[in-house]
């Protein structure tokens, strides 16, 4: 996983509350290898028809790859499926900016590269005024945690071992990796001390 400190992209807005991740990745789509990518059954059910056919007004449905989305309140809740950041991801998106999100997905989605930043609801009003009822360029500094459109800037919080995480490409492996030297010193010296542990040879 490649880490990131600035992107600029295509941002869309969805205007809808408490989207979960069963609708963010319906359930039956969950048999399908990640390998194969779980881009396409990204928001299924919202983005097609009964047909299977994608619906023209949908906002993600636009000529030109989205690659950050503006969202409403409680993203992301519901079940603990990782798949549902995979499909984020497959799809391209970097970034996902709402008033708030389910904690294991936002947990998930650091893990996996994408950026879930919170802003208040009056600034996700403006940001996505900004967007001039469509869509438009929106640039991320994650290195300052800061929101640039049409000129305005919007700063967000986040949690700082999440941005470093996000910075160097880690997860919670590659976390853990970099105290690897203290581990083994912690598990010699406890060898060492309660060698009566260990079974016989």
């Amino acid at each position: 996983m490649a880490g990131w400190t600035r992107h600029e992209g295509r941002a869309v807005h969805l205007p809808q509350d408490n989207v979960d991740t069963d609708q963010l990745i319906p359930a039956r789509f969950m048999s399908t290898p990640r390998v194969q990518g779980y881009g396409e059954f990204l928001l299924h059910d919202m983005r097609r028809d009964a047909a299977g056919v994608l619906r023209p007004e949908f906002p993600l449905n636009g000529v030109e790859p989205a690659s950050i989305l503006i969202a409403g309140r409680n993203f992301g809740t519901g079940s603990s499926r990782e798949a549902a950041v995979y499909a984020l991801v497959d799809a391209g998106f970097r970034a996902v900016i709402a008033p708030g999100f389910g904690d294991i997905f936002a947990a998930n989605a650091v893990n996996n590269g994408l950026l879930p930043a919170r802003l208040e609801e009056r600034e996700i009003t403006a940001l996505a005024g900004a967007l001039g009822g469509g869509d438009a360029r929106v640039s991320i500094d994650l290195g300052n945690c800061e929101i640039h459109a049409a000129g305005q800037v919007f700063a967000f919080a986040l949690d700082e071992m999440w941005r470093e995480k996000l910075i160097r490409g880690w997860d919670d492996i590659d976390l853990t990796l970099q105290h690897a030297a203290q581990i083994r010193t912690y598990r010699e010296r406890r060898v060492a001390d309660m060698a009566w542990l260990l079974p016989d040879d």
